[in-house]
């Protein structure tokens, strides 16, 4: 289903706010120990008053049941400190899309839903992970209706963490032999750019002019259509590149920013 067929989640910032940092496609995991002390260092040293994170915060997330030891403890841990400092809002991904309730209220942090309409200052803005808007590839779309259906997460909910977890590296596994194909693989990731018509409807529907998305790793800024504009987001990896950008709203408009250091 597009997401203009959708009603959004609506958020109004405060007016006393003066900054919201976006950032997504962070693919935390052990494997990349500087990408995550990069995104705890900001999240911890931003001046923002909040940090929206629009979805493939992990490389994968197979229930929150996950979340209390290893690696995804010291990620609750940095969010939940940094969510005495200032507002936290996470948006789940393809990769992340079963982080749940557990996992919100230990790190202290606001679901967002796909999509969600920011007001902010007079502006209005989409705000989605991008991976529902990559219509042409047919493949991960069809893959993705059924990985986000109730029944299907219910069921592999049900089985032993270390079964999901075989599951979860078997699906990364076959995604990367695809990787080099023209779709994005089992995880749709990259190959496939939004479809601009579905986008600007999507705009149209919710009044706003403005869209920030991830998913793409394709970071910039772009006309989608007359009156129309789109800021996808990077993707961050500091291990392997030197790659990680915020993207930063203010009064004054949207500015791309390398990590704060905390």
């Amino acid at each position: 289903m597009a997401l203009a067929a959708q009603r959004a989640f609506e958020f109004t910032a405060p007016e006393s706010w003066r900054a919201i940092d976006f950032i997504s496609d962070l693919h935390l995991s052990e494997q990349l120990p500087r990408t995550f002390e990069a995104w705890r260092e900001h999240l911890l040293g931003t001046p923002a008053d909040a940090v929206f994170m629009l979805g493939d915060l992990f490389e994968v997330w197979v229930g929150d049941d996950a979340r209390a030891s290893g690696f995804a403890r010291l990620a609750v841990e940095a969010m939940a400190e940094a969510a005495s400092r200032r507002a936290l809002g996470i948006m789940v991904g393809n990769r992340d899309f079963l982080l749940g309730a557990a996992m919100l209220r230990d790190c202290g942090a606001a679901g967002l839903m796909d999509p969600t309409l920011l007001t902010a200052w007079g502006q209005r803005i989409v705000l989605t992970h991008g991976d529902a808007l990559c219509l042409a590839d047919r493949p991960y779309q069809k893959m993705r209706s059924l990985f986000r259906s109730p029944a299907w997460q219910a069921e592999f909910l049900a089985k032993p963490l270390a079964e999901r977890r075989r599951f979860a590296a078997e699906v990364r596994a076959r995604s990367a032999a695809q990787g080099a194909q023209r779709t994005g693989g089992l995880d749709g990731d990259a190959a496939v750019d939004v479809d601009a018509g579905a986008a600007v409807a999507l705009l149209h529907s919710l009044g706003a002019a403005e869209l920030v998305h991830g998913h793409t790793h394709r970071p910039g800024s772009n006309e989608l259509a007359p009156g129309f504009k789109r800021h996808v987001l990077s993707d961050w990896d500091l291990d392997n590149a030197e790659r990680a950008q915020v993207l930063r709203l203010t009064r004054d408009g949207f500015v791309r920013l390398a990590p704060s250091r905390a």
